[in-house]
């Protein structure tokens, strides 16, 4: 029987040395100069969107954009590498917000309030992960799909109701820990004619914790850990043949994702300083989720990045562009209703149909594709 590539990786880990970078990253390298180009760019533009754009809303959309990458990424380990489709993302994406919700409202608004709810939100999303994994994941995958939709609809069935606990549909606000108000000043002058406040350190904050995630959980995909995730997706029985457990590696997969997906929650929450249900447990996000990771391409974990960052962009602009452009083809027939600011969603929709057309495989998937 000829084994797959992916069966001796997952015993040596598929390293092949090098640099620091490539050890980093265990050698999985974009592949592609357009591809690392547009990384870089990507990259370097959300460290610096503070000192490039003033005003508010493109800070809020760079730092949604550092949330979805952690959060899509993690949603890829799960159905990118390992081949597990769950509707329970947005519990765990829930649970990080509401943990740390509940403790800086409950507990006052200090670092060690965040931290309890950080890792209380931690230790939950593990034991459901854990549980979810060992009690379903021995069903075909359509049957777990359909559990895992039934666990987020209760969870947020709960969080809805528990009004004294979650603040029910209103959601919770509260206060952050002073050095991340807007009040605080870090610096009495500005640099480069930004004032260094409380804002840009939980910008900063945010950004920096995203990239940690991002690259632990690169790490982990091209890990010994990750390789057989991937050759279980590939042929399960064959993986079971040789002798790796496969719910058990299923279940800790899922236990990885759930935790990065929890961080990003938490990030979503101190960002907004504020969690409800909309903003974390809706089921559309989760619709997003599977956008993003489908545009991006699957089973890269790069497409996280473009993917996350072209649907925020999507969100936050559509519907200005094309306000502009009906304003500007007033006197053309037909066109300025066409383009009218209120059909953006369907517009949206429209694009996203036409780049799963184009790039079946993904935007990375084809920029990998184009190099060889």
């Amino acid at each position: 029987m000829t084994r797959s590539p992916v069966f001796p990786l997952a015993v040596d880990g598929g390293r092949t040395g090098g640099s620091i970078l490539a050890g980093l990253l265990s050698s999985d390298l974009p592949r592609s100069k357009v591809l690392t180009a547009i990384l870089l760019a990507i990259l370097l533009g959300l460290a610096a969107t503070p000192f490039l754009f003033s005003g508010s809303q493109p800070l809020s959309t760079a730092a949604k954009i550092c949330v979805f990458i952690v959060l899509v990424a993690s949603y890829d380990l799960l159905l990118g590498y390992t081949g597990i489709v769950s509707f329970a993302h947005t519990m765990f994406f829930g649970i990080g917000g509401y943990g740390i919700a509940i403790a800086l409202e409950r507990l006052g608004a200090t670092w060690f309030s965040v931290a309890i709810g950080l890792v209380a939100a931690l230790l939950l999303s593990a034991l459901l992960a854990i549980a979810i994994g060992l009690l379903s994941l021995r069903v075909r995958a359509i049957f777990f799909s359909m559990i895992t939709l039934a666990v987020a609809s209760a969870m947020a069935v709960l969080a809805s109701q528990l009004s004294t606990i979650t603040g029910g549909e209103d959601g919770l606000s509260f206060q952050l820990p002073v050095e991340l108000r807007p009040a605080f000043r870090l610096l009495p002058e500005p640099v480069l004619g930004v004032s260094i406040n409380g804002r840009l350190i939980a910008y900063y904050l945010l950004f920096f914790v995203a990239l940690l995630t991002f690259l632990l959980l690169l790490r982990i995909v091209n890990s010994p850990f990750g390789r057989v995730l991937q050759a279980i997706r590939e042929n399960e029985f064959r993986a079971e043949a040789l002798g790796y457990r496969v719910v058990a590696y299923r279940t800790m997969a899922s236990v990885v994702s759930a935790l990065a997906a929890t961080v990003a929650g938490a990030l979503m929450a101190l960002w907004l300083r504020y969690n409800g249900p909309d903003t974390t447990l809706s089921f559309s996000i989760m619709i997003d989720i599977l956008l993003m990771v489908v545009i991006g391409g699957m089973g890269t974990m790069y497409g996280s990045v473009i993917g996350a960052m072209l649907f925020v962009l999507a969100q936050s602009y559509l519907q200005v562009l094309m306000s502009a452009g009906s304003t500007a083809l007033a006197g053309v027939p037909v066109l300025p209703s066409l383009i009218h600011p209120d059909r953006w969603l369907l517009w949206l929709g429209a694009l996203f149909v036409i780049s799963v057309y184009a790039f079946p495989g993904g935007i990375v998937g084809r920029l990998r594709q184009a190099t060889q």
